[in-house]
């Protein structure tokens, strides 16, 4: 936490939550790898904590070739297999699986698109959404929005993409700016990104 600033209280005093929070989210993010990136750890993240996630990231960006989706959507069974047995990463069979599918789907938005960004971006008329929520309680886990970018999604065949994976990815890459109005962060990303 940044001294006499105020914050979300979400990150509760963890100095890996505080930096992430203080960094990485709700910046607007226009580079496919990272969006890759926060794609896959979103669905890992399903039914855990994000600190989980956090903790284990760097050994998920060893494990999947730094998210390089060309790489991810390769991967073959005995690659599957080997992260299976990797306990410095999520070791669920669907999950790892939903990966090298997503990473292949991925692809082929980037054919169609261009870029995974400009897929993406459109849903939001290529800005962040600023809420300015007064506290944490108003914040949804889903919005109309999230549901219609998880169903675009499901249908182009990206798995883990439930509207609230998709909404906390919203929130990860910046598509909507979730932090408190209060918190020194909102309006810094307001002044700096628009």
């Amino acid at each position: 936490m940044k001294n006499n600033k105020q914050n979300c209280s979400w990150p509760k005093g963890d100095p890996l939550l505080i930096k992430y929070h203080d960094t990485e989210w709700g910046v607007p993010l226009h580079n496919d790898k990272k969006l890759f990136e926060f794609l896959i750890l979103e669905g890992f993240q399903a039914g855990l904590s994000w600190l989980t996630i956090l903790r284990k990231r760097e050994n998920f960006r060893k494990a999947f070739d730094k998210f390089d989706f060309n790489k991810v959507a390769k991967y073959d069974q005995q690659k599957i297999n080997s992260l299976l047995q990797d306990s410095g990463i999520i070791r669920n069979k669907l999950k790892i699986e939903s990966a090298v599918t997503n990473a292949k789907t991925f692809i082929e938005v980037r054919k169609e698109f261009g870029t995974f960004n400009k897929y993406i971006w459109k849903f939001t008329g290529n800005k962040p959404v600023h809420n300015g929520f007064e506290s944490l309680k108003e914040i949804p886990a889903r919005t109309e929005l999230s549901d219609l970018i998880s169903k675009d999604l499901k249908k182009r065949g990206f798995k883990f993409v439930g509207s609230t994976i998709v909404y906390a990815h919203m929130q990860a890459t910046g598509m909507v700016n979730d932090h408190i109005k209060s918190c020194f962060r909102y309006k810094e990303i307001i002044e700096k990104y628009g």
